[in-house]
């Protein structure tokens, strides 16, 4: 049978008397988390996600990644690292965006889709030389960019460029719905890290969120592409796309910190 915790009992691990332990263990009964959500501990969280879908988060902006570099996220390169990895893939679209504005409509689409095939031609050599293999993401965007880019070219006719975020969007799409069945975890999963610990059907009907949210980026692209000028449809194949990718990245760590590791060790003793 325990003895009563005297007034002046002391946890040597703690450093809190007794009393004052038992009653910060009552205070907590009644919360729904039983901790609370720091604004330091979603900033960790959403960080994590947000270095691991950096790239993904712009593949309707014109970056493609196959479905295999994706579940095969790197592990080796911090979060400085990362970033880098992560600007270095937007060139292409840099160059796009730089290019259109400083020439302008009508020329301004074919002059940005040359451009954006030049750097992502460099960019593949350039990886190829350094780290002595391809890049699957590098390949894949070139690729894209090389067969819709150059039907623009060819038959002058801006809308083949322009379909390109809807089809890696919509790619993205099935790869996440995939993801549900193949291999032991989701694209979600796997973006979000070890620290969430959060139950299968959760991952699934996260999962179903992002392949909705990609099914909708994509028919907004056509949206913007079609009844938008070119102007407009670049703005939002660079900046809202982006602003919306940002923002469902972050709604979704929101909703996974009561699944976060380290927010939960907050509340126990």
């Amino acid at each position: 049978m325990r003895s009563p915790i005297a007034a002046d009992t002391v946890d040597p691990n703690l450093g809190i008397t007794g009393p004052q332990r038992t009653a910060k263990r009552i205070s907590t009964v009644g919360r729904v988390n039983r901790h609370p959500i720091r604004l330091q501990d979603l900033g960790s969280v959403t960080q994590k996600a947000l270095l691991r879908v950096g790239r993904m988060d712009l593949q309707s902006s014109g970056h493609a990644r196959n479905r295999d570099e994706i579940m095969g996220a790197s592990k080796a390169a911090d979060g400085t690292g990362k970033g880098m990895k992560l600007l270095g893939d937007l060139l292409p679209i840099i160059a796009f965006f730089i290019v259109f504005k400083a020439v302008g409509e009508p020329d301004g689409i074919r002059a940005a889709t040359v451009a954006a095939i030049v750097v992502a031609a460099v960019q593949v050599g350039w990886t190829r030389l350094r780290d002595g293999h391809f890049r699957p993401s590098q390949l894949a965007t070139l690729g894209l960019l090389g067969f819709l880019g150059g039907l623009t070219l060819v038959l002058r006719d801006p809308r083949y460029i322009q379909w390109k975020p809807t089809v890696v969007s919509w790619a993205m799409a099935i790869a996440f719905l995939g993801s549900g069945f193949i291999g032991e975890k989701s694209l979600v999963e796997r973006m979000f890290g070890g620290s969430i610990q959060a139950p299968r059907a959760v991952w699934w009907r996260l999962s179903l969120a992002w392949a909705g949210f990609f099914l909708a980026l994509g028919a907004l692209n056509l949206y913007f592409a079609w009844y938008w000028s070119t102007e407009v449809w670049v703005n939002f194949k660079v900046f809202g796309t982006l602003g919306l990718s940002l923002a469902f990245t972050f709604i979704q760590a929101l909703y996974l910190m009561r699944y976060d590791a380290g927010v939960n060790d907050v509340g126990k003793e």
